[in-house]
């Protein structure tokens, strides 16, 4: 959760500090959309090769030299802002390189260490790393940006996760067991569990990542990412542009809804394993809240053209976050459904699909906004591929393992 906390500080620093960039480089709309989507690049290519590696060489290295990398590559960010644009577009192409590695590590660090019935809960109290990571820096980068300029939150920031690595790699244990802090009760828990995992194994087909709930986890992922890479990148621009607000107010008010999906997203999960345990269909959970939080995200981003002031725009936006934080517990658990000791592998497949949002649409968002004058546009679109994504996971995701 913390190297979460600590990327995504890292991710949206530059969506508070884009603003000032903007206005000191002189960059339009489009060209500011290319360097918040040059991020994606990076990220995109190197997903599934982290998956891979994970599942090799274990999620405890992965995840510690993927936290160095992103946090060097954040710290000379200004360096390379100031030198020239492609330079700049190079760091952050290099930057999502590093960060491709987080969550491919950990689902493979949590196929070893969590239980089943403790899926959801383990995979809320990871994703929330996100929004708490997102107010962080948003709020963090606003006031650093005010009070000293835009390059003091990318130092900021990138220092962080050289802290972080250090205790990462003197405290941390790849596998439960080679961990003496484990009780007797815990370890066999987890033995029974890896026991459990191989009966319950359908097939190892080279195809598995072919059939039906996979793929509804991966279009899944892909609606959730786009509304979320487009309220992450954009939430700070659409305040300041179209609620006029300062830019310090901009990163607070675009802080407010990540707190929301915070609060949502750990509330859904305890909701989730709860009605579980008491045997509600693994299946029927996931399904109701990956389409509920599709369908309300989708629902209130619409209504934001009704927003005319920004206590309403707020409001309205705080609820369409908020609602979103319910597809992680949908999409985001089951992937540990459906391949127990394959989710390192299905976290980079779907992470690399779910990252082209990050590329297009945090770009198109940009030249829709050129082109129009208004975010309508964008959020509309927003909406229209969070229905799509609904559709096709509550029709064809099953949470029955599909491989070991």
């Amino acid at each position: 959760m913390l190297a979460c906390i600590i990327a995504y500080t890292d991710r949206v620093s530059i969506s508070v500090a884009a603003v000032a960039m903007k206005e000191q480089f002189g960059w339009s709309q489009t060209q500011k959309g290319f360097v918040l989507s040059a991020f994606f690049v990076g990220y995109l290519l190197f997903m599934y090769i982290a998956g891979i590696l994970s599942t090799r060489y274990g999620g405890k290295r992965v995840l510690g030299h993927s936290v160095l990398a992103w946090s060097v590559f954040t710290l000379v960010t200004p360096f390379a802002a100031k030198t020239s644009l492609s330079l700049l577009i190079a760091a952050r192409i290099a930057m999502g390189i590093g960060e491709a590695g987080m969550f491919p590590a950990a689902y493979e660090l949590f196929g070893r260490w969590v239980p089943a019935a403790e899926r959801a809960r383990a995979i809320a109290r990871l994703l929330s790393g996100v929004p708490v990571g997102t107010v962080l820096g948003l709020l963090g980068s606003a006031w650093l940006v005010a009070r000293y300029g835009w390059d003091a939150a990318f130092y900021v920031f990138g220092s962080l996760g050289l802290i972080w690595t250090w205790y990462w790699f003197r405290d941390v244990e790849n596998d439960p067991a080679t961990d003496a802090r484990l009780n007797a009760g815990e370890q066999a828990l987890l033995v029974i569990e890896r026991r459990d995992d191989a009966q319950t194994r359908s097939e190892r087909s080279r195809r598995w990542m072919l059939r039906a709930s996979v793929i509804a986890i991966v279009v899944g992922q892909f609606a959730t990412m786009w509304d979320l890479y487009v309220l992450l990148s954009w939430l700070p621009s659409y305040f300041r542009d179209v609620q006029k607000l300062s830019i310090a107010n901009a990163g607070v008010f675009s802080a407010a809804p990540w707190a929301a999906m915070f609060v949502m997203t750990n509330a859904a999960a305890s909701l989730s394993d709860r009605l579980i345990a008491r045997g509600v269909s693994t299946t029927f959970v996931r399904r109701v809240m990956q389409c509920s939080g599709l369908v309300l995200c989708a629902t209130f981003l619409l209504l934001t053209r009704l927003a005319h002031s920004p206590a309403l725009a707020l409001v309205l936006l705080c609820a369409a976050t908020g609602t979103l934080g319910c597809t992680w517990c949908g999409y985001s658990p089951a992937m540990l459904d459906v391949a127990p000791r394959r989710s390192a592998l299905l976290v980079g497949l779907s992470n690399s699909v779910g990252t082209i949002p990050g590329i297009i649409g945090v770009a198109v968002t940009g030249w829709l906004v050129d082109v129009t004058g208004t975010y309508a546009a964008a959020f509309a679109l927003a909406a229209a591929l969070s229905l799509a994504g609904a559709i096709v996971f509550g029709l064809f995701f099953d949470a029955r393992p599909v491989v070991d």
